[in-house]
C-alpha cells in the first residue's frame, strides 16, 4: 500500500501542437489536491494482480489511511501486508493501534528509507501520472475523476501490475 498526490502543477509531456506554438496548460494551485492510497495486491494461485485505490482531497492523514485500510481488507477478503515508506501519517499512533487491533488482518512492514525503487507500488504511481499528462482539470472533483479514471484503466491490465513486482525484484514464483 502506498499514497501519491496529485496536483494541478502543470505536468507537460509531447504534443502534436505546432511547432513553436507549444499548449497553455492553467494552474489553478500549486498544492496538493488529491491524494491516493493504493494497494497492489500480488497475484495469487487461483487469482491476478489487483489494484484498488482510494482517493481524498488535499493531503493524506491517519484517519484516511484506517479508511483506505477498512476498505482494502474488504475487498480483497484476507489479510494483507501492508509495505510502507516513513510518511508521518503512515507511522502515527492511529494507524498503529488500528493495526494493532485488528492484528489478524494487517502487519505492517516499513522499506528502508529512500528506497522508492523497491516499492512496486511506485510503478503504477508513474504509469497514472504519464497517462495524466497535459491534463488540465477545471476543478478538484474533475481531477479526481481523472485520476480514479487513470487507476481503474490500469487496474485492467494484470500483466503490467505483475511486472511492477518483477521491476521491484519480488519473485512471484510459488504464488501463481
Amino acid at each position: 500500500m502506498y499514497e501519491t498526490g496529485s496536483s494541478f502543477r502543470a505536468r507537460l509531456g509531447t504534443t502534436w501542437a505546432p511547432v513553436g506554438q507549444p499548449p497553455e496548460l492553467r494552474r489553478i494551485s500549486m498544492s496538493r489536491e488529491v491524494s491516493s492510497v493504493v494497494a497492489l495486491v500480488a497475484p495469487s494461485k487461483h487469482a491476478k494482480a489487483r489494484l484498488y485505490a482510494r482517493h481524498f482531497e488535499g493531503s493524506v492523514h491517519s484517519a484516511q489511511l484506517v479508511a483506505a485500510l477498512r476498505y482494502f481488507r474488504r475487498k480483497v477478503g484476507h489479510p494483507l501486508v501492508a509495505v510502507w515508506d516513513r510518511l508521518g501519517a503512515h507511522c502515527s499512533n492511529e494507524v498503529k493501534r488500528f493495526v494493532e487491533s485488528h492484528s489478524r488482518d494487517f502487519a505492517l512492514e516499513s522499506l528502508p528509507a529512500y528506497s522508492p525503487e523497491l516499492n512496486p507500488e511506485e510503478g503504477c504511481n508513474s504509469q497514472v501520472k504519464r497517462s495524466i499528462l497535459n491534463a488540465t482539470p477545471e476543478s478538484i472533483a474533475e481531477l479526481r475523476r481523472q485520476v480514479r479514471s487513470a487507476f481503474v484503466r490500469l487496474g485492467r491490465h494484470h500483466a503490467a501490475l505483475r511486472g511492477f513486482f518483477g521491476h521491484a525484484g519480488i519473485s512471484l514464483r510459488g504464488l501463481t
